[in-house]
């Protein structure tokens, strides 16, 4: 380990950062571009296919079941090869798969390619995140900042698939083509070989780099139970919010350059986000940043469900942007400054497990609630509440004492 450590020396500071940037474009297919831009293509998609609230956001919920099943996979495989590899394939596969929405038409497709690019997706996200938690080990003084950056990616496709989207609907309607839906899956597609030809190279440097144990780790998952009941009431709640709030704005009659600048702003606040909370995320060491986090998404979630004000919705959605993806990275987070780095392959999947899970019921949660009990608004108060459960049961988590993990590794 010494002598390794000896002859390796870490990335300039300018290489390091941009090495994040390239990896921070795995966030930007996987979530910006395979799963947000969804909420822009909601209504196009219901109202061309006929589909109710339930099965709208079945969608999601298909894409958050293949998560979950990406991210039970992705311990085996990557015990098999390289978190570098299974980080390309996974960034390539979900670029198809995303490509491959705008050929079909027929509902049970579509929820299969959703539900195929979840698993992929989850294998971009869990191995990105260990990557990038190496790189932040080499360079601790800027850990918490190279953790938001990696994950405020999604806020790179979110802004680009804001404008793209509504730009290639509105071009595919000029030309007269049926489903004018189609055409932002392509130009999406795309755009996500470009971005998975770009992180390549940044994620094969980083895996080269000399990692502190070979031996893999173990995680006992009641170790860190009471963070995890807090990860999974987040991912119920959040994913109501950005799988609706769009159709929520189009039905209280925003206009559509005025949701345009909604999602960019949104996206925006993704980007800066890394900077915002990466303090926060160095300081706290058990579920305190996690328990922050959840509270002020509870308010950003409850804002547009209340009201339809555009200075209040866009309060809402700049205060979603900037915190959201950061609740995700203080896991990460949580993970690293409590285990060691042998069991960080372990924990954070155990993390995007209970996420998964939590995706999972989201967005039926709320369609139902929406077609049964009087509209997106009180789907989206439901969601708040989950939010807000999250944020008390993240407050009770503390930190790991010393030695308390390696007790539990086996020999």
């Amino acid at each position: 380990m010494s002598g390794n450590s000896a002859s390796h020396k870490p990335p300039h500071s300018c290489s390091v950062l941009l090495t994040a940037i390239a990896l921070s474009l795995g966030s930007a297919v996987a979530l910006g571009m395979a799963r947000f831009s969804y909420a822009l293509l909601l209504t196009p998609m219901r109202t061309d296919l006929g589909w109710p609230y339930l099965i709208a956001g079945g969608m999601n919920t298909g894409n958050a079941l293949g998560y979950l099943i990406g991210a039970l996979l992705t311990p085996p495989l990557a015990r098999r090869m390289a978190a570098s590899t299974l980080l390309i394939a996974g960034a390539l596969a979900t670029s198809l798969l995303v490509l491959s929405s705008g050929l079909f038409i027929d509902t049970t497709v579509l929820l299969l390619l959703r539900v195929a690019s979840g698993i992929s997706s989850a294998f971009v996200f869990v191995c990105g995140g260990i990557l990038i938690t190496r790189l932040a080990t080499l360079h601790p003084q800027r850990a918490g900042f190279l953790l938001g950056l990696f994950y405020g990616g999604t806020g790179i496709g979110i802004v680009i698939s804001a404008w793209l989207v509504p730009l290639t609907i509105s071009l595919a309607q000029t030309h007269g083509v049926a489903h004018h839906w189609q055409w932002a899956w392509l130009a999406m597609g795309v755009l996500s070989l470009l971005a998975t030809a770009c992180l390549a190279p940044a994620a094969r440097n980083i895996s080269s780099a000399p990692a502190q144990s070979r031996a893999e780790g173990h995680f006992r998952w009641s170790t860190l139970g009471i963070g995890l009941g807090a990860y999974f009431l987040f991912g119920l709640g959040y994913i109501g919010y950005m799988t609706f709030v769009i159709a929520l704005l189009k039905e209280q009659g925003m206009s559509p350059l005025m949701i345009n600048w909604f999602y960019t702003a949104l996206g925006l606040a993704v980007m800066v986000a890394s900077r915002l909370w990466a303090g926060m995320l160095d300081r706290f060491k058990g579920g305190q940043a996690l328990a922050i986090l959840n509270g002020l998404l509870s308010i950003a979630t409850l804002l547009p469900a209340l009201t339809a004000a555009p200075l209040v919705v866009f309060a809402s959605g700049v205060l979603f942007g900037g915190v959201f993806l950061s609740a995700v990275a203080s896991t990460t987070a949580l993970v690293r400054h409590n285990l060691p780095a042998a069991s960080w392959p372990a924990g954070i999947s155990a993390f995007t497990i209970v996420f998964a899970l939590g995706q999972i019921i989201g967005p039926s949660m709320v369609g139902w609630i929406a077609d049964h009990l009087g509209g997106l608004q009180q789907g989206l108060q439901c969601s708040a509440l989950a939010l807000l459960a999250g944020a008390l049961l993240a407050w009770r988590q503390q930190p790991l004492p010393p030695g308390a993990v390696t007790a539990t590794m086996p020999r």
